[in-house]
């Protein structure tokens, strides 16, 4: 989740991990070393020191040799994580939006979702959230970032579906994004208690071809890992 509402674009500026040294952490990085997968994507990768950093000291361990894909629109934290897996040919890194603008939801929608929904994005004030959707949307205009960023990775590199996938990129792109990915094997929600992972969360709750292995609903803004029941 965004941090402060200020004209420079939060986007321009590094930050620290959140995903780093937990229990979230370590599953990712168990997960990524033990099962039987060939491609992860990870949307929201930032500097590469966090959850980045425990699925590639997972997959260096994986028999199966796995790819790791990672997704960061933020300039200055894509030239960092780009410089810090530059020696890791499984690691390929993009700096993209993972979907477009029109896959944006409205600051009504927001709004909506803000007003019924209580999550831990209720501890901001409703400005400040539709401050930081302007922000998103700004940055992309400004960046010319390549957008629809999941399907061009799929496209270049001849994937239907991921074998792993987290979604930890945008505050207001997770919907869209979980529908471009579902179907993998794996689905990592961080950010269960806000509007990032809300929806898709609870969605899966309920979907019979998926089963939950495990969260932490106290943990920052919470997360949880489903499986595929076919595989």
């Amino acid at each position: 989740m965004h941090g402060s509402s200020k004209k420079t674009s939060e986007l321009d500026r590094t930050i620290r991990p959140e995903i780093k040294n937990d229990v979230f952490y370590r599953a990712i990085q168990r997960l990524a070393r033990t099962e039987k997968v060939s491609t992860i994507l990870e949307i929201g990768s930032s500097c590469g020191d966090g959850s980045t950093e425990a699925f590639v000291s997972g997959i260096l361990e994986n028999p199966a040799h796995p790819t790791l894909f990672c997704m960061e629109l933020s300039q200055p934290r894509f030239k960092l994580l780009k410089n810090r897996y530059k020696d890791v040919p499984s690691v390929r890194c993009y700096n993209v939006s993972s979907v477009d603008l029109a896959s944006f939801p409205s600051e009504e929608e927001v709004s909506l979702f803000y007003r019924t929904v209580p999550t831990n994005l209720n501890g901001y004030d409703l400005n400040t959230v539709l401050g930081w959707l302007r922000q998103d949307i700004a940055y992309i205009k400004k960046s010319n970032a390549p957008q629809k960023g999941i399907a061009l990775i799929k496209k270049e590199n001849h994937i239907e579906n991921f074998d792993m996938v987290l979604i930890d990129g945008s505050e207001f792109t997770g919907v869209a994004e979980f529908k471009l990915v579902y179907g993998a094997k794996l689905i990592l929600l961080d950010d269960i208690h806000a509007f990032k992972n809300h929806a898709n969360y609870h969605q899966l709750l309920q979907d019979t071809n998926y089963e939950l292995v495990e969260q932490d609903t106290t943990l920052r803004n919470g997360y949880a890992i489903f499986k595929r029941k076919d595989l």
